[in-house]
């Protein structure tokens, strides 16, 4: 479904992808592994048109999209969940979740996805009038997640889902995420420094060390790599 290959991708003089060279079949959970300015970031930031690419190719679908904007990548069925969260604290929940379908016009498709959203969060409904930023920082996380899953994407990008969350949220939300891969056959791109969490729901994986692709196996092998779990999994 999305194909990178040989991909450079700078901030100003600094390089921060070099040469990225991946894939993520449809339908499958594909894990982002590395440590901090390793590249993750960059690689769904690039992947989102958010920065352009220096060298190097990104289809989707077999399209072309590294030159696309992000609006129209979007559009064509990839959506980002950005790590922070980034939702707009002063709108309420329910207006977060409507501009999360902005690029859309069926207007009762959108309603029948926000009860969607809804289903898998029941909470969000219980504040669906209140400021975005009450929300608890697991709140805002599903919140975030929702909105990217009200533009219908055909895959999803998340950066950093379990960042800064008690664990028995980090489990709910992961759980929600395997449910939206397997029930509703949403492809995923993950970004995420918990390399247990994520090699427990990934089919494959890539390891990033300052921009580069050092590693890649099944999830299962990577679980088992004894450079791997000395480095990520802590044993």
């Amino acid at each position: 479904m999305l194909k990178i290959n040989d991909l450079y991708t700078a901030y100003g003089p600094i390089m921060a992808l070099h040469g990225v060279s991946l894939e993520v079949p449809e339908g499958q959970i594909v894990a982002l592994l590395g440590g901090n300015g390793a590249g993750k970031s960059t690689t769904l930031r690039t992947v989102s048109g958010l920065v352009h690419p220096v060298r190097g190719h990104i289809q989707f679908l077999g399209r072309s999209i590294d030159k696309l904007s992000p609006e129209k990548i979007v559009q064509m069925g990839i959506s980002q969940v950005p790590e922070g969260r980034q939702i707009f604290p002063e709108l309420t929940v329910m207006d977060n979740l409507r501009l999360g379908a902005y690029v859309r016009r069926d207007g009762r498709a959108v309603r029948q996805d926000i009860e969607r959203v809804f289903h898998y969060f029941p909470v969000l409904k219980e504040r669906e009038k209140q400021a975005a930023g009450n929300l608890s920082g697991g709140e805002q996380q599903m919140l975030a997640i929702g909105r990217a899953l009200m533009a219908r994407p055909r895959i999803l990008l998340l950066d950093e889902p379990s960042l800064g969350l008690a664990p028995l949220v980090v489990q709910h939300i992961f759980g929600i995420i395997k449910t939206l891969n397997e029930t509703d056959r949403i492809t995923i791109l993950l970004v995420e420094q918990n390399a247990g969490l994520a090699l427990g729901i990934a089919q494959y994986g890539y390891v990033l060390e300052i921009g580069r692709v050092v590693l890649e196996d099944t999830g299962e092998n990577l679980r088992k790599n004894e450079a791997v779990r000395r480095s990520y999994l802590g044993y």
